[in-house]
């Protein structure tokens, strides 16, 4: 008898394209429904340290997604640069130690290049665009969100750097007011259009700065979601929390949640 063929439901198409932002050449792999829904919302999600995504088994996730509930989501994983410390972090804040000096100029590149190109490659408008990231690049993702409101409507923070901070822990650091994505978030305006997605885990770290019990990590991430909620954000509307026990900051653990995330992100109404 003969063997079935295996019909793809995801084709993984690579580009490596200069940003005139950036000033380098940038890598970027497109997971591209092969025959997705003639009707529906198409969206776009962005997503940040595109070198790890063999690693985290996105193809086969998305064979999973697709197979089972057919989208039109189309993913676009960005390769983090040499400079991936500078470009990724909040734009216009630099940390306590400069590093982030490059964030505007990646937040561009996204917004102005990144996106424009994928829309002329597959002749596509989308109705919905969100970015994503790990650690650092979670950070990244929800600066730009947060900052372009007009141009992306929903984030994705896997165990993210929220602990980026403006002040030393030594130099008489204070929570309130030296969490920078926190202040930000404070500072800023609600926006109806925005979603959010956060996940961390109970041994992402074992840092814990208060002696309070509770890790770093966590702290901040759910910190964050006060802040959001404070803001005018509900949980379970607007915020998704995923809190996983025994989570560890690797690839995984991210893993084991992206499903989640990914069904989240196409079902995003």
């Amino acid at each position: 008898m003969g063997s079935k063929a295996i019909v793809k439901s995801v084709r993984i198409d690579h580009f490596l394209q200069f940003s005139s932002f950036l000033q380098r050449e940038v890598v970027f792999d497109c997971y591209v429904p092969v025959n997705p829904p003639a009707e529906g919302p198409t969206r776009l999600l962005l997503l940040n340290d595109g070198q790890d995504m063999p690693a985290l088994g996105l193809e086969q996730l998305l064979e999973n997604l697709f197979r089972n509930n057919p989208s039109r989501l189309y993913v676009v994983a960005v390769h983090a640069g040499p400079q991936r410390g500078q470009e990724y972090g909040t734009a216009g804040y630099i940390d306590f130690q400069g590093r982030g000096c490059r964030a505007d100029l990646y937040s561009r590149f996204m917004i102005k290049e990144l996106v424009p190109f994928v829309q002329q490659q597959y002749h596509l408008n989308f109705d919905k665009k969100a970015i994503a990231g790990f650690s650092l690049g979670g950070l990244s993702a929800l600066d730009i969100v947060w900052n372009h409101p007009r141009d992306f409507q929903s984030v994705g923070i896997f165990s993210g750097s929220l602990w980026w901070r403006s002040r030393d822990l030594a130099s008489g650091y204070r929570e309130e007011s030296d969490r920078i994505m926190h202040r930000q978030i404070r500072e800023g305006n609600y926006d109806p259009s925005l979603k959010f997605f956060l996940q961390c885990g109970t041994q992402d770290e074992q840092a814990d700065r208060n002696n309070n019990g509770v890790i770093d990590s966590v702290d901040d991430t759910e910190a964050l979601i006060e802040a959001l909620k404070k803001k005018g954000y509900v949980m379970g509307q607007q915020i998704e929390y995923s809190l996983v026990k025994g989570g560890k900051h690797d690839l995984a653990t991210w893993a084991g949640v992206m499903p989640k995330f990914l069904e989240w992100v196409s079902a995003d109404a």
